[in-house]
């Protein structure tokens, strides 16, 4: 499968009438050049990055309501075909949108909200993403299923080809948190570790695409619908919060596609009449030890200088985020901010929001909410207004994180005076 072509025809794959739903073309995101759908991800005149553009028909919100309780209840606004549901997928969405009373008074927060996507069929939001790229795959003929990860990435792909019926071949930096390995191994024998960080393994990845045939990567060659299904958050949040979209969110940044993905759902709702157009702010969150994004938006550049990621917050460190640039337009343009807290202050949001909202989240989710307490004190964010903070991800995948930190608060014999003297009310 090639990165640049002119049309479909290049893949040696004719696609059936309806392959990509109600999906246009792929537009390029600098100059606007659109190509036919397929397994490209540069544009051909300016090698500028390549989304999905669709023609949307007339969608009404009892039309969705009547669908499944997952990502497929929107495929009218996705890229794949109507018979979707037909095909064997983890059928990832509509997690839970829980009402942190707790957490918001620990932080002053009037209305604040979290969106709790560890309840995904592999515990993360990344399901998401892979049944959309997973459609494509199918639709292009593909034979291999595969993808370059920080872990999360791995642990959906593995599973969902497993569930598909396609060879899978996940590729891993060597250094993973060790649950995300066993997470991966146990749906696949095809887990490759690679000596480097994750930019390393993208770059692999990216070279076998170019060479071998038939291969679909789905953050490389069929990244423009993979991306897609992160629309499928800011979807869910704004029907769960009856048809509406929040005042302030807080969103983990990677690769920078999550928030950009959000920002573009809410912008369909908004076009096809389904919510209220309202202004809303949109603030990324990265961990210090990779946080190219925050520096970039603190020294008011739009250029993202690549950094050597150096942190315990594994599932974000890409040191030259794709979608960087975007992410910094995004939150300048809606009135929000990108900001970095140390390890320590990942931990700390961590135990934070597992022992306020009985939520146990991962590394980037322990980011998201260490960054919204320091927004919150800074005041940069409005403690007043309705925020929605994401959680990607179970904080069971990255135990090394904080195992060193928790523990038996005592020791005691088995005694009603041992228990007693150990004072532990």
């Amino acid at each position: 499968m090639t990165a640049v072509a002119e049309n479909t025809a290049t893949t040696g794959t004719a696609l059936r009438d309806g392959a990509f739903g109600n999906a246009r073309a792929l537009a390029c995101r600098e100059c606007g050049h659109e190509v036919d759908l397929g397994p490209f991800y540069a544009c051909p005149e300016c090698f500028g990055p390549l989304e999905v553009s669709y023609d949307f028909p007339a969608v009404t919100r009892e039309e969705i309501a009547a669908g499944p309780r997952n990502i497929w209840r929107y495929k009218a606004l996705l890229p794949v075909p109507a018979d979707i549901e037909q095909s064997p997928n983890t059928e990832p969405g509509f997690t839970r949108l829980l009402k942190a009373h707790n957490l918001g008074r620990e932080l002053g927060i009037d209305n604040l909200w979290v969106k709790d996507d560890s309840t995904n069929p592999t515990n993360s939001f990344k399901d998401r993403v892979v049944a959309c790229a997973l459609s494509a795959a199918r639709e292009l003929d593909a034979k291999v299923f595969a993808c370059p990860s920080t872990g999360n990435l791995a642990n959906a792909v593995a599973a969902a080809g497993a569930r598909a019926g396609i060879k899978t071949v996940v590729f891993i930096p060597s250094n993973l948190e060790k649950p995300k390995q066993v997470n991966s191994a146990v749906y696949t024998e095809n887990l490759v570790a690679v000596n480097g960080n994750y930019d390393d393994v993208n770059k692999l990845a990216s070279e076998i695409a170019g060479e071998e045939e038939g291969w679909a990567f789905v953050n490389v060659n069929v990244r423009p619908f993979y991306a897609e299904g992160s629309k499928t958050l800011g979807y869910e949040i704004a029907e769960q919060l009856g048809w509406r979209l929040p005042d302030q969110i807080v969103i983990p940044v990677a690769s920078g596609s999550q928030l950009t993905k959000v920002h573009k759902a809410f912008g369909e709702l908004i076009r096809l009449g389904l919510v209220e157009d309202k202004p809303y702010k949109v603030y990324g969150a990265q961990a210090t030890g990779c946080s190219p994004v925050s520096v970039a938006y603190k020294a008011g550049v739009d250029a993202i200088r690549p950094v050597k990621p150096d942190t315990i917050a594994k599932s974000l460190a890409i040191g030259n985020p794709a979608d960087g640039i975007y992410v910094l337009d995004i939150c300048r343009e809606t009135g929000g901010a990108v900001e970095d807290i140390s390890d320590d202050e990942v931990r700390e949001g961590i135990l934070l929001l597992a022992r306020t909202e009985g939520i146990f989240t991962e590394t980037a989710g322990g980011t998201t909410v260490g960054v919204l307490k320091k927004l919150v004190e800074s005041g940069e964010l409005d403690p007043t207004l309705e925020t929605v903070v994401i959680n990607t991800g179970m904080g069971l995948k990255t135990l090394d994180a904080v195992s060193d930190h928790v523990g038996p608060r005592a020791t005691i014999a088995p005694s009603y005076g041992a228990f007693t003297a150990a004072g532990i009310v």
